[in-house]
């Protein structure tokens, strides 16, 4: 008995406790911050206005697809910060300050001008990229300031390309704008391209912008018999006028134009009849030959703003699509990173495809995204797109008569310094 013990207890296996899964925490979201720095009101917000309603509808799609997503995963959302320069140098460099220094955008957009001269030098000193709608408001002061989109003047050479293509027989050519640095660069350029194809240019003044009767000037240019009358460069409301007065006085030849915004209403003071055949650059988004998102933005556009879609309002958020690309590129929001990794893709998506830098020998910077622009032309009260032409290609084919008419107006870039 004294040998025997008690059997030994087993071991106590003390219980397994789980690891503890962190919890995921959700992506991060970033507010990317949108200056739209342009006329909203005033003779000049038809250049500015229709951009930010498009920019409206691209931001609502974006925001609501989830935004873009970095690599990281955080997802970036877009808020737009309108302020109206009123096409007012002064008020665009405190729209600048503003934008900068108190909503901290990391873009500008600008419509172009005149006001890039006030605004633009800020923005370079704060580091913040720019948009423009013309690259004849770079300087080689402005490294960060981008053309994504429209490159005018040069977009007023398509047409004239193609109407001397396809109708030989015209041989006589006017040209009609306003005394302002829009209508001096679009006259040099439309001038250049008639020089180019053998045009005769019988009638080329520019008008004052207070100019308020518009039958005096039509019956100037028609004493000079044109085949063609082109009005590249001129507002919507002086295209209405100068129109109207070419109807009224018995015009029977070619209408050219840069632009032919809301020209239902041009219909309804004319013809259909006078106004088939006219060509101008910038297409409806509802043309069968554009792609079936673009045709759905013009649709919705036109749903929430009728009658209202011009060229600027689908090339505000054109312009937009090239900045998501960069954002995408560069994997951040940061102005100089989605700057540097835009110039460093040897394409970039433009609206009418794929897009090069170009532009270092005529406006001094290569920011300009080009691609093969468009020729509308009218036809049975519609506009439809009938051709594209490369305007580097003119450009290389025709760059002394281009610098020629430059420097006679004043435009080229070592000019406006």
């Amino acid at each position: 008995m004294g040998g025997c013990r008690p059997e030994a207890a087993p071991p106590v296996t003390p219980p397994v406790t789980p690891p503890v899964t962190p919890p995921v925490a959700p992506p991060e979201v970033i507010i990317a911050k949108i200056g739209v720095l342009a006329p909203l009101t005033g003779y000049a917000a038809p250049w500015g206005l229709p951009g930010l309603w498009g920019d409206e509808i691209w931001a609502k799609h974006l925001n609501e697809a989830g935004g873009i997503v970095l690599p990281d995963g955080s997802r970036v959302l877009v808020e737009l910060v309108p302020y109206d320069n009123e096409y007012i140098g002064s008020k665009a460099l405190t729209g600048a300050r503003k934008l900068v220094l108190e909503d901290n955008v990391c873009l500008v957009q600008m419509a172009g001008g005149h006001t890039s001269a006030s605004a633009v030098p800020f923005l370079t000193q704060q580091k913040i990229m720019s948009f423009t709608l013309g690259p004849y408001d770079f300087t080689p002061d402005f490294p960060y300031h981008i053309a994504p989109v429209e490159v005018l003047p040069l977009t007023v050479v398509p047409p004239i390309l193609w109407i001397a293509e396809q109708y030989p027989e015209l041989r006589t050519f006017a040209h009609c704008c306003q005394d302002d640095e829009i209508g001096r660069a679009t006259k040099a350029a439309a001038l250049a391209a008639a020089e180019a194809v053998g045009f005769e240019i019988v009638y080329d003044k520019l008008f004052d912008m207070e100019v308020t009767d518009f039958a005096p000037i039509m019956s100037a240019i028609l004493a000079t018999d044109p085949d063609i009358i082109c009005l590249s460069g001129c507002y919507s409301s002086f295209v209405d006028l100068l129109v109207e007065q070419a109807y009224l006085q018995g015009y029977e030849g070619h209408l050219d134009t840069g632009v032919l915004d809301f020209y239902q209403n041009i219909i309804d003071k004319t013809s259909v009849e006078f106004m088939e055949g006219t060509t101008w650059a910038y297409p409806d988004f509802d043309d069968p030959s554009l792609t079936p998102e673009q045709n759905a933005f013009y649709y919705e556009f036109d749903s929430i703003h009728p009658g209202q879609c011009s060229g600027v309002a689908w090339e505000f958020p054109a312009c937009l699509d090239v900045w998501k690309f960069g954002v995408e590129q560069a994997g951040s929001i940061d102005s100089m990173e989605v700057f540097r990794a835009l110039k460093a893709s040897p394409t970039c998506p433009h609206v009418f495809g794929p897009g090069v830098w170009w532009g270092k020998a005529f406006w001094s910077q290569d920011n300009a995204l080009m691609a093969d622009w468009p020729v509308v032309q009218m036809h049975d009260g519609k506009g439809r797109i009938v051709g594209y032409r490369s305007m580097v290609d003119f450009w290389n084919r025709n760059k002394e008569i281009m610098v020629k008419w430059q420097e006679e107006y004043g435009m080229m870039w070592y000019q406006r310094l």
